[in-house]
């Protein structure tokens, strides 16, 4: 769906004001943070699909590509790309650095609320994830926190 169609969607059901409050709201990191966090290298990516055609299973084929030890987290699912899946944040056996979210804004609080719970380095959520109060509550727990950016465009951007 192209970003005018889904910014249409969006204005339909929260208005238009709001709609470009949502897809203009960014965090406040420069280059330099983006390529602090993107130094650290163990990924959890949440909402992690098998679909080969969805933008997470895309970012994560890519995040692997560049090195980065990716761990999906994906209750319906036992491995996606061949990498043992799991239920929750809190069921990971190790540290894990940045969780990356691909999971709908209403459901990212209690993503949040893991994140800090195993003591992760940053939070991501990905382009068009926008939610304020969990922004808030992460960076008041002491993470890092990116919102409303793709992990694998800043990649790119920064460093190929």
């Amino acid at each position: 769906m192209s970003v005018l169609l889904k910014k249409i969607r969006v204005a339909r059901y929260i208005g238009q004001e709001e709609c470009k409050i949502y897809f203009d709201s960014q965090d406040d990191l420069s280059d330099k943070d983006i390529k602090r966090i993107l130094k650290y290298k163990t990924i959890a990516i949440v909402g992690l699909s098998t679909n080969t055609e969805k933008a997470s299973n895309n970012v994560a084929r890519y995040m692997i590509d560049k090195g980065y030890d990716v761990i999906p987290i994906n209750p319906n699912h036992d491995t996606i790309l061949g990498i043992p899946c799991y239920n929750s944040l809190k069921e990971l056996p190790r540290k894990v650095d940045i969780v990356n979210i691909f999971r709908r804004p209403n459901e990212v609080g209690p993503v949040v609320d893991e994140a800090i719970a195993v003591k992760a380095k940053a939070v991501w959520l990905q382009l068009q994830i926008v939610n304020f109060e969990a922004y808030n509550k992460a960076r008041g727990a002491g993470l890092d926190v990116v919102m409303n950016r793709c992990i694998k465009v800043e990649h790119s951007r920064l460093f190929d």
